[in-house]
């Protein structure tokens, strides 16, 4: 790796970092844009994975007063769940209708979101939980979106950031889990990954401490429109991931 790729590479790193030390996701979403032109679409989705763990057991540890498992549980085996459900649906579907529907979906959610008060609070119960849970492991398996629905499902709730992070974190750490364990297992964690993940190290963490540092002088409202932006972003990146003409 040349000098040019690897500033890339490390900026890519610092910036995904960042934005999931301010908003506890999303990683995923701003390093894939920029990797995929430099390396291959299965070091990303390696990387992804394993800096996904990084991220979200850094989230969880800085987090720990507020972290609150009876709130977390059922999403997070409704996750584990739902991500070979995904996995294995995927091949029945048309992959590109499915990325317009989901994109389409989130983005109607962000600007109904963005544009109106905060949403009135909702009670939701263990058996919804992990309903909710499957839900948000099925989209992860189809689209690589693990963490999205239980994400909103905490909006929903009302809670304050510290707390919706506190149970969203532990679900898109519990879903890299899953997802790391099936690529170790499939073979894709080589000796190159493993040493592209070592290098990038210092950048994600630099970028986790400093979005974190950020979060602690935000308010609620604020949160909320950043996790709507973000969730806005991910529905116009699954629209344009798709290839022109592909609904012929």
């Amino acid at each position: 790796m040349d000098t040019l790729v690897f500033t890339v590479f490390a900026l890519a790193a610092l910036i995904g970092g960042f934005v999931s030390g301010f908003s506890g996701f999303a990683m995923g979403l701003v390093v894939s844009g920029v990797w995929l032109h430099i390396i291959t679409p299965m070091q990303t989705a390696t990387l992804i994975a394993g800096y996904g763990l990084l991220t979200q057991g850094y989230g969880i540890y800085k987090l720990r007063h507020v972290l609150d498992l009876r709130k977390a549980w059922p999403l997070a085996l409704g996750t584990v769940i739902g991500i070979p459900i995904g996995v294995g649906i995927l091949a029945y579907l048309n992959p590109v209708h499915l990325r317009f529907g989901v994109g389409m979906l989130l983005l109607i959610y962000a600007i109904y979101g963005l544009a109106r008060p905060v949403f009135a609070p909702l009670k939701i119960g263990t058996g919804a939980d992990i309903a909710i849970g499957i839900s948000n492991g099925m989209l992860g398996g189809l689209t690589g979106l693990g963490g999205v629905i239980s994400t909103i499902s905490c909006q929903w709730r009302g809670w304050p950031k510290d707390v919706q992070r506190a149970v969203f974190q532990p679900v898109l750490f519990i879903a890299f889990v899953v997802i790391s364990l099936s690529q170790a297992a499939a073979g894709t964690l080589t000796k190159e990954t493993l040493m592209l993940y070592a290098m990038g190290v210092p950048f994600m963490v630099a970028g986790l401490w400093s979005g974190f540092k950020l979060f602690g002088t935000i308010k609620d409202e604020t949160f909320r429109k950043t996790v709507l932006a973000l969730l806005l972003f991910a529905g116009l990146s699954l629209i344009v991931s798709i290839p022109p003409f592909s609904f012929r």
